[in-house]
């Protein structure tokens, strides 16, 4: 068994679904002699220098709204070398989420996204990356490592795709051949030279369910997503003080009040996903049937506490709120 087989092993074992490795190539291009002034380092890399790319025109558009975080070190972002010193490959790393649950749509309840239905997956994934972090160091005495979830720099779907996990679809999420929309993301990054895996290939072909089922236009082109549209955006990451949603997406909202699933329910992939093997994924009462009222009614105490343990918590409590009381105002609008 190579090392690389023994490091899937070790991640199959320890839960994960999906698992893959991407080579950081190392060799230097005469490319980045060409590198522009305002911002150094430029990535040495090809994949490294597409992504830089991308991420710069994405950025200019604004697309990124109020992520500022999004707007530092792009370089850095788009570079594993610039995170890890002399990384050598990305093992990617995915857990099934999906529960065949169908979320309460009747009157006076609201909707949260499927991946926030159940526990953290930031803490669940922290747990298993941690533990194959310590047996690769075993298996490879020496070896530089870095783990992530969601939260670092690394352009992790698009690391994903270079590991065979799936592609990225035209809704700008990974899709899996597999497990469908439903894989949440982490990764490890190293310094050992492991062997890669086959590219996921781009399976949409023409279908463009995604663009035409966004409530609010969000994906302004195939693979391309104006965050200050998107419902996910507008309900989680609009929580600062004084943050507002505009009122002219307010309607499109209807009864969501936490994320949006929209491009990914349609997507053709899921028609045969298979539940998850993980408890911590399954939905509480709470979260498949949200009742509105009784959210509006929550204290600050009594939000941290209900959602303790759940991704919710990003919302924060001023904007938990604000979007209920948007589901709520969108819900008397029908009913006159």
């Amino acid at each position: 068994m190579t090392l690389s087989e023994a490091i899937k092993q070790e991640a199959r074992g320890l839960g994960f679904d999906a698992v893959g490795i991407s080579r950081v190539h190392s060799s230097q291009s005469s490319a980045i002699n060409s590198q522009p002034t305002s911002l150094p380092p430029y990535p040495a890399t090809p994949l490294s220098r597409l992504l830089f790319n991308r991420l710069v025109e994405w950025l200019q558009r604004g697309y990124h709204g109020r992520m500022d975080w999004m707007e530092r070190d792009p370089a850095r972002r788009a570079d594993p070398q610039q995170v890890l010193p002399d990384c050598r490959s990305v093992i990617s790393l995915g857990m099934n989420y999906y529960t065949p649950h169908r979320a309460d749509e009747r009157p006076g309840y609201g909707r949260i996204a499927r991946y926030a239905w159940g526990e953290d997956y930031h803490e669940v994934l922290k747990q298993r990356l941690e533990q194959l972090e310590g047996r690769i160091r075993t298996l490879a005495p020496g070896a530089g490592t870095r783990w992530y979830v969601d939260t670092g720099p690394v352009m992790e779907k698009a690391w994903a795709q270079q590991a065979g996990l799936g592609w990225v679809g035209k809704h700008s999420n990974l899709v899996s051949p597999r497990y469908g929309s439903w894989l949440l993301l982490g990764e490890i990054l190293t310094t050992i030279d492991l062997d890669p895996d086959e590219p996921g290939t781009d399976l949409c072909g023409s279908c463009t369910l995604c663009l035409r089922a966004c409530p609010t236009g969000a994906i302004t082109e195939p693979y391309v997503v104006d965050a200050r549209k998107c419902i996910s955006y507008l309900t989680i990451e609009l929580h600062r003080p004084g943050d507002e949603i505009p009122v002219e997406l307010t309607p499109k909202l209807g009864n969501r009040i936490f994320g949006c699933d929209d491009c990914l329910d349609i997507c053709p992939y899921n028609v045969n996903a298979s539940p998850t093997m993980e408890r911590a994924f399954h939905p509480s009462p709470l979260t498949l049937a949200p009742y509105l009222t009784g959210l509006s009614e929550l204290s600050d105490r009594a939000f941290a506490t209900t959602f303790r343990r759940s991704p919710i918590r990003r919302a924060k409590y001023q904007g938990l709120l604000r979007n209920v009381r948007i589901a709520i105002q969108n819900l008397r609008r029908v009913s006159c």
